[in-house]
């Protein structure tokens, strides 16, 4: 069998305080694939997102794309890792989005022919071609998400993450993005409490609890099981609930 995009075994995490946010969690993503990893506040998701970037101390065996993650290896590791954050705005730092597009490739020491070609790429596979001139600070918020995936499509990562990617978005905008998530082929985790988003894009959901997974299985079958939900501080899916 292939080797999965994303493997977890046994990750754990303890803040300095003494909280334990993340408790032994295990799972894999095959490549290709598209995860929900859904939760309530305080379950661990975002923690277990960083951790999997590399940016906290966890313990346990992370590998991504093949990669195992230490000290060593985080920045090489990054490059195979795609995270667009809930705030955009954390992301678009540059003067013109063109310039922020490009800033990935530049830091890779790709050819200045190389970082035009994937910079006018990605921006055409979020529809904001001809944007290079724009100013993030004058883009809708819309706008600046798919700006900020531009910048992560524009690396070319083997794994998609993103946080709360529909946080802030008027319904034209949500739609218009969760178009644009379902055209990618990139293996993705989409984390996040837009349970009707996850149900459009994803075929497979986790749900995290107090830094466990304590449910994984088809998004289709998790998402509509009121009970188990409800027991994790969740609700049914607006799509769901209205025809229930």
């Amino acid at each position: 069998m292939a080797e999965p995009s994303l493997e977890l075994v046994d990750v754990r995490y303890r803040y300095h305080a003494g909280a334990e946010a993340l408790r032994g969690v295990t799972f894999s993503v095959a490549a290709g694939e598209r995860v929900g990893l859904v939760g309530p506040n305080g379950a661990g998701k975002s923690t277990l997102l960083l951790a999997i970037a590399g940016f906290l101390p966890a313990t346990g065996r992370i590998r991504v794309a093949g990669h195992t993650l230490n000290r060593s290896t985080a920045r090489d590791v990054r490059r195979h890792l795609g995270i667009v954050f809930q705030d955009p705005d954390d992301q678009l730092f540059m003067p013109r989005v063109g310039e922020d597009v490009a800033f990935g490739p530049v830091t890779m020491g790709l050819a200045p022919a190389e970082v035009r070609g994937r910079t006018a790429e990605a921006l055409e596979a979020v529809g904001l071609a001809g944007f290079e001139d724009r100013s993030p600070y004058h883009l809708s918020q819309g706008e600046k998400q798919r700006a900020a995936l531009a910048t992560v499509l524009a690396m070319r990562p083997q794994i998609l993450a993103l946080d709360e990617p529909t946080a802030g978005l008027d319904p034209r905008a949500r739609r218009r993005l969760i178009a644009l998530l379902q055209n990618l082929t990139t293996t993705m985790l989409v984390v996040g409490h837009d349970l009707d988003l996850i149900l459009d894009v994803c075929g497979r959901a986790i749900l995290l609890d107090r830094g466990q997974v304590v449910a994984d299985g088809p998004a289709t079958e998790m998402l509509r099981d009121g009970a188990l939900l409800e027991s994790h501080g969740l609700e049914l899916p607006l799509s769901v609930a209205g025809r229930a």
